[in-house]
């Protein structure tokens, strides 16, 4: 079996309470973008799993498709299996790629060994892997509150646009960024906001984190800059970095992201 893992966008994040357990309260819109990643999964004698792509940091025993084969493994009678991930949506970049992969992995088990599990079981599984990871399961468009598990449906689906995602090729800390936030309610709910036509988001649809990362990291925010030099109706960070995106009306020409090297993904209209 192969499934594509994609990547998420944030449409607004705010971080609007610091937690006794230590985590924050965010308020955000999971936005599902097709930059993926491949994952196969084949019956084995033997548990493995390989990757290929982008270098994955860390020893492969502590990979994330890993622990999801280790969760199902624990209430459901699971076959060996091998795991195959071929990673292309950039580590560590404000996209939840890593989380993407762990969410398709159990989705891709469940189906693989008809498991039988519900969606509703499957996100529970996936919070245990990452606050992010319940997302990816039903992998639709939600405002997200809490850690980010907390799901209210939103409908958004942006028909007729451009995405354009540009990774300036290194990471952004997050614990970092959240060192330079100050959490607060934010003026407006995010589903008020998201509402209103595109062309009002550049002032009112913020990024809590934007402020201290561009700070830190002046050659994210220019590359927003660049994005609406080259027409964007919206740009903005993804996450707590370092990718930004840009939603376009038209098609945008790519001759300086080209030139750049960097890593990037156009999505046409669906």
């Amino acid at each position: 079996m192969v499934v594509f893992p994609n990547c998420k966008i944030n449409l607004g994040l705010h971080v609007t309470a610091k937690r006794p357990d230590g985590y924050h309260d965010l308020e955000t819109c999971f936005f599902p973008v097709g930059w993926q990643d491949v994952l196969e999964i084949l019956p084995a004698e033997h548990l493995s799993f390989r990757c290929s792509g982008i270098a994955i940091p860390g020893d492969n025993t502590d990979n994330l498709c890993l622990k999801a084969y280790h969760l199902l493994a624990a209430d459901y009678t699971l076959p060996p299996a091998e795991i195959i991930l071929h990673k292309a949506i950039p580590i560590g970049a404000g996209l939840g790629g890593g989380s993407a992969d762990a969410s398709f992995t159990l989705k891709a088990l469940n189906d693989r060994f008809e498991l039988g599990a519900s969606p509703e079981q499957l996100e529970a599984y996936a919070l245990q892997l990452g606050s992010d990871c319940p997302f990816f399961i039903r992998n639709k468009p939600v405002i997200a509150r809490g850690r980010g598990e907390i799901f209210e449906p939103v409908t958004l689906e942006l028909p007729g646009y451009y995405f354009l995602l540009v990774n300036p090729g290194f990471h952004v800390s997050t614990g970092q960024a959240y060192a330079g936030v100050k959490p607060k309610a934010p003026a407006r709910a995010l589903s008020e906001v998201l509402a209103q036509p595109i062309s009002t988001w550049r002032e009112e649809l913020v990024n809590d984190f934007e402020a201290s990362v561009f700070s830190a990291f002046p050659a994210i925010a220019e590359w927003k800059e660049r994005l609406y030099s080259m027409g964007a109706a919206y740009a903005c960070m993804s996450g707590s970095g370092a990718t930004v995106f840009g939603i376009f009306e038209k098609k945008p020409e790519l001759e300086v992201v080209i030139a750049s090297g960097l890593s990037y993904h156009l999505q046409a209209p669906a």
